[in-house]
């Protein structure tokens, strides 16, 4: 079976601390809730999250659907945001976990990439070195959001032109945010072949894509 793989890349730095990682949580265990709902989505799709502050951290491998147990994420009380050093990560990780087409045997699907962040990348030289590189890694679809009244979306829209903006951090917010990316994943694991773009469905009023 060809896996979808989903990398998922989330903010950990100190602002993120107290509600608003809680509510990440929340919402990601109600997305990995709802795609196992999906027949094709448990048969199909993969997980990784990785974290990034001052340190970077792959807290899940990249685990099929089935099988994944939510791990615990922790944010420090301040430090800054590493954002390319987690892409570096993202490219060195997919290396070894995503399967490439041989002559014999099809790879896995075009993975999916969704970042969170509610600042910009202090490493900021190391992020614009790394881009060209993600973009090389043949996504289907790179979904960044930018959330709360600090996220800057100028550094994200140099990687994708697929930026969102969540103008709060609150349960509700992020419920809605995990809920349209669970809807991205199952629609990516029913159209996705290895040169289509996946099209991705209208987002929900809260969350706002940046032009």
């Amino acid at each position: 079976m060809r896996h979808l793989p989903v990398y998922i890349l989330i903010d950990t730095s100190g602002s993120m601390k107290g509600e608003p990682i809680e509510s990440v949580k929340v919402g990601l265990s109600d997305m990995v809730a709802t795609l196992r709902q999906d027949p094709y989505a448990l048969e199909t799709v993969c997980i990784s999250i990785i974290t990034f502050d001052r340190e970077v951290n792959q807290i899940l491998p990249l685990t099929e659907l089935e099988n994944m147990q939510m791990p615990n994420i922790e944010t420090p009380d301040s430090g800054p945001t590493h954002l390319g050093a987690a892409l570096k990560m993202l490219c060195q990780k997919m290396e070894s976990e995503v399967r490439k087409s041989t002559e014999d045997t099809k790879g896995d699907w075009r993975p999916l990439l969704f970042i969170l962040t509610d600042g910009k990348p202090s490493d900021i030289m190391e992020y614009d070195k790394i881009i060209p590189e993600v973009k090389a890694k043949n996504f289907a679809s790179i979904v960044a959001c930018a959330a709360g009244p600090q996220a800057k979306t100028e550094p994200l829209k140099k990687l994708t032109d697929s930026v969102f903006r969540l103008d709060t951090m609150d349960a509700a917010t992020f419920k809605k945010f995990f809920v349209w990316v669970s809807d991205v994943i199952g629609l990516g694991g029913k159209s996705v072949g290895t040169t289509d773009e996946i099209a991705l469905p209208e987002a929900p009023e809260e969350i706002n894509i940046v032009i």
